[in-house]
């Protein structure tokens, strides 16, 4: 390692274990002279298919990980603020899970089980169940399935229909739950729908609460939560009773918008009174993302049905859906998977969720999320062109608008793609890796590991504000 990268104050111990580090996070370069990345994309565009995305917008290839940091082929350095969408709580190679699937490999205990138990397997579900609050825990039964989320959403779908022997299902404006058939009809993004034929049918869709953007052009939440009520009990609304309503608490792919804790209330009681499933998807808030072990929790609720997928299996392949045991009417075999009993991800999970427990690492994503919070507002306050800060914990979104257009979207500036690209594309060439989202994809995402620490999260904040600055150039004239 170069003697002026040994000097760096951000140098740490997982620093230490990269060799041959030609930039650091903040060093601004240029991608052009990226030879190897360069070569690694040219061969992975050869050879794979046309539906991979993160390449496009990311041209690296990528040689080491270790905590918050990745190192590329050519040898620099990143902050990564994307985490596996999520699934990487603990940053890369956290040494409490790689010492988790050491000792399985060690003791040679069975890697694959299907759904048969395991002592691992009984440990896991402990832990899981303890993470949540005791009126839900008491009361829970645990299906696991194939390693996706969206596997999960499916089995959370045939679970409530089964149980209430209804056919229709709801989800809200801007929801993700995941590719597969079932799961993207649930989806409130067009683009990836509009090609496909013949999706799960029977699915309707209410407003989600988007603070910024009202979606019934009225301040607050009240008049969605009063439209879903009034629609539930319309027997004219043309909707059949639900067998279930899914909802993120803190919308993902969306944007990152929150659900206000009294809209979260609100539908609690709607659901309970007209007897609906109420399903939460934590598939990317679960385990301490949010500031609380689970988003729900932020309001109090106790949801029917909860779907886990990403953080709980230590970034290895993991998924289940944990519900209350009324709804445990299916049969044996109602719901399958070949890779649903992966006891590497069970042992990695354990050791993420004792970690995160005992060493108070859901309150350090609250803190470190508000420190966030208050350096990009910063950000936003010094710039033209953020529209809107917001997120809950470590799952933060700031919303990329064009002041000078003229044009107004939901009585807010028009929101702006190409500038988010680009800055996205000025924070890749400084070493900060964040991804984009939400409608128009104007929406720019941090979801660091949740061990972040004060000096990154300032560190991380400066790259984006010279990212931002440096963005506006190409397209505005400054205010100033």
């Amino acid at each position: 390692m170069a003697e002026s990268i040994k000097e760096d104050p951000l140098v740490n111990e997982d620093l230490a274990v990269f060799d041959n580090i030609k930039s650091m996070p903040g060093q601004q370069r240029d991608v052009s002279s990226d030879i190897e990345n360069q070569a690694f994309i040219k061969r992975q565009a050869d050879y794979e298919s046309n539906a991979r995305s993160y390449p496009r917008k990311m041209p690296f290839a990528l040689a080491q990980a270790k905590g918050i940091y990745l190192k590329d082929v050519d040898g620099n350095v990143y902050y990564d603020c994307l985490s596996g969408a999520g699934a990487i709580a603990l940053g890369h190679n956290h040494n409490v899970v790689q010492d988790a699937i050491r000792r399985e490999l060690d003791n040679n205990l069975p890697m694959l089980t299907l759904d048969i138990t395991t002592p691992v397997k009984e440990e896991f579900v402990k832990e899981i169940l303890s993470c949540f609050p005791e009126e839900f825990a008491k009361d829970a039964k645990i299906q696991f399935c194939g390693p996706s989320g969206a596997d999960a959403v499916e089995a959370a779908i045939k679970l409530v229909k089964m149980a209430t022997g209804r056919r229709t299902m709801v989800a809200f404006d801007g929801a993700y739950h995941g590719m597969t058939h079932g799961a993207l009809s649930l989806m409130g993004n067009l683009g990836s729908k509009n090609k496909i034929s013949g999706l799960m049918s029977d699915v309707h869709f209410f407003p989600f609460p988007y603070a910024y953007r009202s979606p019934m052009g009225l301040p607050g939440h009240e008049s969605c939560s009063n439209y879903i009520d009034n629609i539930l009990q319309d027997d004219e609304s043309g909707i059949p009773k639900p067998a279930g309503i899914i909802i993120e608490a803190v919308q993902g792919e969306g944007g990152k918008i929150p659900a206000p804790n009294d809209f979260m209330v609100r539908l609690r009681k709607i659901t309970k009174d007209q007897d609906i499933p109420l399903i939460v998807d934590e598939i990317q808030t679960g385990l301490g993302r949010t500031g609380k072990m689970f988003a729900f929790m932020h309001s109090g609720i106790i949801p029917d049905v909860v779907i886990l997928s990403k953080a709980i299996g230590g970034s290895l392949p993991l998924a289940v859906v944990v519900y209350n045991k009324k709804l445990d009417t299916w049969g044996p075999g109602s719901h399958a998977g070949t890779f649903r009993g992966n006891q590497l991800g069970m042992a990695a999970g354990i050791a993420t969720i004792k970690y995160i427990r005992e060493n108070n690492v859901v309150d350090n994503a609250a803190r470190m999320g508000e420190l966030f919070m208050n350096n990009l507002m910063a950000v936003q306050s010094e710039t033209n062109c953020i529209g809107d800060v917001r997120g809950r914990g470590l799952m933060i979104g700031v919303e990329i608008v064009n002041p000078f257009s003229g044009v107004t979207q939901s009585g807010k500036p028009q929101r702006f793609e190409e500038l988010s690209r680009r800055i996205q594309y000025e924070c890749f060439t400084r070493g900060l890796i964040i991804e984009i989202g939400g409608r128009q994809s104007s929406v720019l995402r941090f979801m660091p590991p949740l061990i972040v620490t004060e000096e990154q999260v300032t560190h991380i904040c400066s790259i984006f504000k010279e990212s931002v600055k440096a963005a506006e150039a190409v397209f505005f004239i400054s205010k100033n």
